[in-house]
């Protein structure tokens, strides 16, 4: 910043540009302003001995020069606001040519505001909750986040805007849980015959992470409470068989079972998993998806409302409005972020207060779970099976392809199975899927034609899916070319490699669950990486992904890269609107917010207290469209 006297100003002409110019002097030198648009507006700002405060970065051009510098015109009498201390920046809502509001202006008119509403606006939390949690109060964020007077007051007023965000989200969350937790359900106090059997089933035995998980929901179980409990597991870790023990003690109590996922792929894969523990132990299963024929949906409906069927897996076919259960007493939902908010509403509704367990393979970073699964208790699965050999991953250039492809034949020869992956991405989905049938087409006459080469895609028909994959499943083809639909929901153990085109296109939580469908086996396994684009930020993330297989690490990493918005793709539920806070930044915010609001509502679980009017219509105000999930008066 300079601070010196106007010794010259005019509009001038360069080439075809014409610009307006200042110089000023400050007893060292000279500097000279040049701005390029807006010349009628700025030209008629400046006159001549004018002492002037400019800013901005120095150029040197025939003698120093700044652009559109910020300024001010310090013979007012007014208080400068652009130049001399931490200044706020805001987007100009139209070109300087013509009327409009520039960063300038909304400065000048947010300094007016400021002033002018100081004794108008009142804090939501008492005198009492500000102390106690360290918080400036509500007029002073509101100051010193637009003109702050130094660094420690703008830190000041950060934290207090975010603490805001994080705690009417965690108090969404308590409300919600003081809800579910009052709701009574049937005790499940039977629980020795079915589980028994399924248990003598099982051809290996359970984790320690496993057993704990299971403890955890037969307390739910036996409690009069609602169960509304999360799983999170990385993949491969043996959630499916958690889920099943916890279906066993749910129709040891006469109740029956719905298991909703979100793809048909996923749906049939758990029908077959439970499946034969289920014939084996006199337990009735079906399967529900969409392209069922009407016949068979009704009869299936028939049987559910009869009580015929203990457990029915299926897609969104289950929260059809005829799909009826005689006495639903356990919802699963599987990789629940995949559903939105009334889709497992939806479900619910199908019983009176049924118990929710929510499974899902993709690892949370514990900042995002505490904000999106808070009103839910929350079990991890942290190992995987004893026998499992780690995957090696590595990144390679489009060039070392030959040698690699040369990997799979020599892998294949030994009876081994390979997958090759190319992305599909929602925004390119058209030319990604024209993309992988060129490259199915490539790999099948040109680089693998002695091999017996498969194909799967999420717009096939179902039959000619099911072909696909029953013959890769059974060993009747060797390499199988896919898009993303293969990310959830193949178990195949034969399968040892796994190329990823354009690696560089995927999220790392994509990439990880991609991963996870090989080295489900006794094999070594290896994932290799193809980027075609080098980038800072691809580098950074395949890089992550060749050093660790652990999902934890891996999501939180996610989550810093893509932020909460994109973490789960489109189809995440979008309660997540924030100005200000930062969810894969703001951990320790989080958890003083986190436990403000749950101290709140475990106090005053409707707001009635006068102290927490304030908090109530302010929740009101920011989440009407939340509050049907809750129950405030």
């Amino acid at each position: 910043m300079i601070v010196g006297k106007i010794i010259s100003l005019d509009i001038k002409q360069a080439r075809k540009r014409r610009f307006f110019e200042i110089t000023i002097n400050d007893g060292s030198g000279t500097l000279k302003c040049i701005w390029f648009r807006g010349l009628s507006w700025i030209s008629e700002k400046f006159s001549l001995n004018e002492t002037i405060a400019v800013y901005g970065k120095i150029e040197f051009y025939n003698g120093f020069r700044l652009i559109h510098p910020e300024f001010d015109m310090l013979d007012d009498n007014e208080d400068p606001i652009n130049t001399g201390k931490i200044i706020s920046i805001y987007p100009s809502n139209t070109d300087l040519k013509s009327v409009g509001i520039d960063s300038r202006g909304f400065r000048r008119l947010l300094n007016s505001a400021i002033e002018k509403s100081k004794s108008s606006i009142s804090d939501f939390y008492s005198s009492k909750i500000l102390k106690s949690n360290g918080l400036i109060n509500l007029n002073s964020a509101l100051e010193n986040i637009h003109k702050p007077e130094n660094q420690r007051k703008l830190d000041n007023a950060i934290y207090r805007l975010k603490f805001d965000e994080h705690f009417f989200l965690q108090l969404i969350l308590a409300l919600k849980r003081s809800n579910l937790k009052r709701n009574k359900t049937i005790k499940f106090t039977n629980k020795d015959n079915f589980v028994k059997k399924i248990f003598n089933q099982i051809p290996f035995n359970l984790t320690n992470s496993q057993i704990k998980v299971l403890k955890d929901i037969r307390d739910d179980l036996c409690s009069e409470k609602s169960m509304n409990r999360l799983i999170q597991g990385d993949v491969g870790c043996g959630k499916t068989v958690v889920a099943l023990l916890a279906a066993g003690i749910a129709i040891d109590n006469s109740s029956q079972v719905a298991i909703m996922a979100p793809t048909e792929i996923l749906s049939e894969q758990h029908y077959n998993s439970f499946k034969g523990y289920c014939d084996a132990v006199g337990i009735s299963c079906e399967l529900l998806i969409g392209n069922l024929n009407k016949k068979d949906k009704d009869h299936i409906n028939e049987r559910l409302k009869s009580g015929a069927i203990d457990i029915i897996i299926g897609t969104h076919a289950l929260i059809q409005e005829k799909i009826n259960f005689k006495n639903l007493g356990l919802a699963i939902i599987d990789e629940q972020h995949r559903f939105g908010v009334e889709h497992r509403k939806m479900l619910i509704k199908k019983s009176k207060n049924p118990n929710v367990l929510a499974m899902t393979a993709t690892p949370i970073p514990r900042t995002l779970s505490m904000t999106l699964h808070g009103d839910m208790d929350i079990s991890i699965i942290d190992e995987l099976p004893k026998n499992r050999i780690p995957i090696i991953t590595k990144i390679v250039n489009e060039d070392r392809l030959e040698s690699i492809y040369e990997f799979i034949k020599k892998e294949m020869k030994e009876k081994r199975q390979c997958y090759i992956v190319f992305p599909i991405i929602e925004e390119s989905e058209s030319l990604d899927l024209e993309a992988a049938q060129t490259g199915y087409e490539n790999i099948k006459n040109n680089i693998f034609q002695d091999y017996k080469i498969g194909y799967i895609h999420g717009k096939m028909k179902k039959d000619e899916r099911d072909v696909q994959m029953d013959k890769f499943i059974n060993g009747e083809i060797n390499l199988l070319v896919s898009t993303t639909v293969i990310e959830v929901g193949i178990d195949n153990p034969n399968a040892t490699v796994m190329i990823i085109e354009n690696s560089e296109r995927f999220g790392l939580t994509q990439l990880h669950q991609l991963r996870g469908r090989i080295g489900r086996g006794t094999q070594q396994s290896y994932c290799i990486l193809v980027q075609r684009k080098n980038t800072p930020i691809a580098n950074h993330r395949l890089k992550v992904m060749e050093n660790t297989l652990n999902g934890f690490k891996i999501s939180d990493e996610d989550l810093k890269l893509r932020g909460p918005g994109e973490f789960f793709g489109k189809r995440q539920h979008g309660y997540l609107k924030t100005k200000i806070a930062d969810i894969s930044k703001d951990l320790d915010i989080i958890k003083f917010a986190r436990n403000l609001a749950f101290d709140i509502v475990q106090d005053d679980c409707e707001l009635k207290n006068p102290e927490h009017k304030n908090i109530k219509n302010e929740l009101i105000y920011r989440y009407s469209n939340m509050l049907e999930f809750i129950d405030i008066g």
